[in-house]
Parts: C-alpha cells; structure tokens; sequence
C-alpha cells in the first residue's frame, strides 16, 4: 500500500527504543524525515546515525527529558530550525509505573502528570501553529490499554494514560478544522526491553527463565497468547499517519492481541 509519506517531517518522543524506535524507523522505511527525542544522548546519537544510513532519510535529535517543560520547546525550536516545522507529531515517550494511592506522594503523580500528559499539551501548543502553515498535520498519542482497563500496581499510570486519551479527544475537536487529525492508539502488551529488564529481575533468584515469565503474562492477560513486537505497533502508527486513515480523528485505537475484556 502506497502511504504518499515521503519528505514529510515527523517529531517523535521516546524515540531511541521500543515503541518509539519502531515507529522512526517505520516511518524512515517510508521516506519521512525525522527529529527523534529521548533521555539518553548517547544511545539517542547513535540510533539516529543507524536510521539515517538505513533508510537514507535525514534524522535530527534533541536529547531531554519530557516531562520538563524546557526539553518541549528545544523540540519545538530544532523542529522549526531544521524542517520549518513539522508534519507529524508522535508523543511517545513514557513509562510504567508501581505504588498505591495511599502510598505514593505528590513528587511521583506530579512527574508521570508532566511526562504522560503535560508534554503532549506542549508539544502540541508548539508544532500545531506550523501544523497550521503547512496546510495540516497528524498527532498520534501512545497511551496503553490501562488507560480503559488498568492494571492494579499502576494506578498513577493507569490515571495518567487515561487523562491522555481524553485529552487526545478534545484536541481533536479542536484542530480538525485545520487539517490536522489527532488519535490515540492504546497498545496492549508490548515486547520492549522494559518488560525483558522487568523479568529478568523478578526471576533472578529462581532460576532465571524470563521468558517462561512473560509468557505466563501473555497466557493471562492476552488471548493471542503472546507479546507484540513494537513493530506491530508501529505499523499501526504508520497507518495512520497517512491519508489512507484519512477519516480517523479523535479515535482511541486498541492494539492489544484481545486483551481488552469489554467492547
């Protein structure tokens, strides 16, 4: 299927691993330049260098931490700087999270407020008005299937996801008028290194089989019965990036393997 995706520019959070890294190269397969963000410079830089010889597509970076508001407007400066703006807006980046409400104090709600929720808003306050200039543009929100059906250990990411999804909506009212179309996809589970980290470590002191552990989350939770790869997710996202998903706006996408246990 033809996307018509080539020369576009597109801005990615958390774009150096997983999801993220999925999605910038889907979207490099299909000739998009990109301006990648994440945390960790050095892995950033060189992720970046291997999509760019890969695919032959121009990649920009711009290391920082989301949830802060200065990292939002570095973004939105090196967008403008190096592309005059952007045509595709993919905020990925996030994090799970673990506590109780009894327990967790207001530094944590705070931080996973700013990093899920606050740096879509800025993010968006900054590249819509090129958006606009460009003739129109796409938002993608990365939220999770938790944020409609949460998973216990987690309810600050659970709330956080959620409040993301409805945001996801209202600035979809709002820009769609402007030729700028906004969706949410909610991923289910998702075979990224947080997950093979997270059970290596619970598994550590009895016997190691990591991968026994994660499957016996996917025989739980999942009815296909296994993770997806962050490259099924990102075809996802690549989809509706283009104008074949030309009539998608202010939709909440659910790729989940099943997992999702209402209609």
């Amino acid at each position: 299927m033809e996307l018509d995706l080539k020369g576009k520019a597109a801005v990615i959070t958390g774009g150096s691993v997983g999801i993220g890294l999925a999605i910038a190269e889907g979207l490099a397969a299909e000739g998009v330049d990109l301006l990648l963000s994440a945390r960790d410079a050095a892995r950033l830089s060189r992720e970046a260098e291997r999509v760019a010889g890969k695919y032959g597509v121009r990649v920009e970076t711009v290391a920082g931490d989301v949830s802060a508001p200065e990292a939002a407007e570095a973004i939105v400066a090196a967008a403008e700087a190096k592309f005059g703006g952007a045509d595709i807006l993919i905020n990925n980046a996030g994090t799970g999270s673990n506590e109780t409400i009894m327990e967790a104090p207001d530094t944590k709600w705070d931080f996973y407020w700013n990093l899920h929720v606050m740096a879509a808003v800025r993010l968006a306050r900054g590249l819509v008005p090129a958006m606009r200039r460009r003739g129109g543009g796409v938002i993608l929100h990365n939220a999770s299937i938790c944020a409609s059906q949460p998973l216990g250990y987690e309810p600050i990411y659970n709330v956080t996801k959620a409040a993301l999804v409805m945001f996801s909506k209202n600035l979809a009212n709002e820009v769609v008028g402007d030729n700028i179309r906004v969706n949410t996809v909610n991923p289910g589970l998702v075979l990224t290194p947080d997950w093979v980290k997270t059970a290596k470590e619970l598994t550590a002191n009895t016997g190691g089989n990591w991968e026994g552990h994660l499957q016996s989350v996917a025989d739980e939770f999942a009815p296909i019965r296994r993770f997806a790869s962050p490259e099924e997710i990102a075809n996802l996202f690549v989809f509706l990036c283009s104008d074949r998903a030309s009539y998608c706006v202010g939709s909440a996408f659910f790729a989940d393997g099943g997992m999702l246990r209402t209609i």
